[in-house]
């Protein structure tokens, strides 16, 4: 038709597929100015095009379709000022959001790609000065079994997504030393994520800075038997007093691979020299 805009040509010129201008018209934010009653097809106005253009930038800057629709009931500078404003606020709130979460995939990369150095030190008790760090935890209930103890880690990363809490993609368990000491070695009573310090939860504990006996455990996770107790040897013959419960962290788990023989576990325990 004359000075008009098939939904065709529309779809071609804006690059937007005929199923969304039609859904656009359904929901009354975009109408076509004429609908032939014959065929029922959609034709648009030279001006409507700059009024797709002005919805198709505020959908790319973020703004919800009934936002859009609000929004251009009525527009003029002053609520356009007002609304694009606002918009630089979640903005930046996304790009802080993204900037965590790009952090904390670079940091898994690096454990993925250390993994063939932390196989070279498997059977290997080392000894290191921790820094403070901090654990997003959940109790883990009775019988403490790997059911109770996946429940409690899902509970912990619901707890982070929905609070939007500075986690780490990482997981791990805390074993009472009594536990261990009477061979119950996956029986743990805390499940846990490292995070940065925060004060948006109350289910933060610190782990101090301060001397620990470490080792890393390859394998499944029902076989860390073997792994604590070379790590317990060491103390004893070491002269070690073990002077915390066992902290687990998870390098490589489920999240990384499927096949278990992947699995690093890195176990520590908090030390002193007997006597001291």
């Amino acid at each position: 038709m004359k000075n008009l805009f098939s939904i065709g040509e529309v779809s071609k010129y804006q690059n937007i597929s005929k199923q969304t201008l039609i859904y656009y018209d359904k929901i009354g934010l975009f109408r076509p100015a004429y609908v032939d009653p014959d065929n029922g097809y959609r034709y648009y106005s030279p001006k409507q095009i700059d009024y797709l253009d002005t919805i198709l930038i505020m959908k790319k800057i973020g703004f919800s379709l009934n936002e859009i629709k609000e929004h251009m009931q009525n527009y003029n500078i002053d609520s356009s000022l007002t609304a694009f404003r606002k918009q630089l606020s979640v903005i930046d709130q996304k790009i802080q959001e993204l900037n965590l979460i790009r952090s904390r995939v670079t940091h898994r990369c690096d454990q993925m790609e250390c993994s063939k150095i932390y196989r070279q030190k498997e059977d290997t008790v080392v000894l290191e000065d921790m820094e403070d760090q901090y654990i997003l935890f959940r109790e883990v209930e009775k019988p403490y079994t790997l059911r109770e103890i996946s429940i409690a880690t899902k509970q912990c990363f619901s707890d982070s997504f929905q609070n939007q809490l500075p986690i780490f993609f990482e997981s791990g368990v805390v074993v009472p030393l009594q536990r261990i000491n009477e061979g119950r070695f996956t029986e743990a009573s805390l499940a846990f994520l490292p995070i940065e310090k925060t004060d948006k939860a109350g289910n933060i504990k610190k782990l101090p800075a301060g001397k620990c006996a470490g080792i890393y455990h390859i394998g499944d996770y029902l076989s860390i038997g073997r792994s604590y107790e070379k790590l317990l040897d060491y103390c004893r013959t070491h002269c070690l007093e073990i002077i915390s419960d066992s902290y687990e962290f998870c390098i490589n788990d489920y999240i990384t691979s499927h096949d278990e023989t992947e699995y690093i576990t890195k176990i520590i325990f908090y030390v002193k020299e007997k006597g001291v």
